[in-house]
């Protein structure tokens, strides 16, 4: 896989914008899809819908827990009971800080478990090190 693609699930506008200006900040990745709720991240992934005839093929996924319509969880375990996306890494990126999500989200086979931090320079900052780890230090499985 060349083109490195990150596929951003998430709803809120702020968030969304705070983590384009950092993904954009340090341009590793060729190209950003954003998607903003649980059915177009699916729709993305299987190909289907908008999506049928352009199905993404992301270096990682980055998902927010609470989306509307089908949360992070259920997307989270979608992606991996299908065969053809089960392998992609997955790191959950949200601001819920429950023990409970995060014990579920690990269950359900998320790559990594990051809270969102408040601050855009510390957010900035990871952001940056999701990026250079997932897009230039990880090698990703054979699709």
């Amino acid at each position: 896989m060349n083109n490195k693609c990150i596929l951003l699930v998430e709803d809120n506008q702020d968030d969304l914008d705070l983590t384009l200006r950092a993904l954009r900040k340090h341009s590793l990745a060729d190209e950003i899809v954003v998607v903003r709720d649980g059915p177009e991240a699916l729709d993305a992934l299987f190909g289907a819908g908008q999506y049928a005839d352009n199905m993404i093929v992301p270096t990682v996924i980055l998902l927010d827990l609470k989306l509307p319509k089908i949360d992070g969880l259920e997307v989270l375990q979608s992606i991996r009971n299908n065969e053809r996306t089960k392998l992609f890494p997955v790191v959950i990126l949200t601001s819920s800080s429950e023990e409970e999500d995060k014990v579920k989200g690990y269950s359900l086979g998320a790559n990594s478990y990051i809270r969102k931090p408040v601050d855009f320079v510390e957010f900035a900052d990871v952001v940056l090190q999701l990026q250079r780890y997932w897009l230039e230090l990880n090698d990703v499985a054979p699709s």
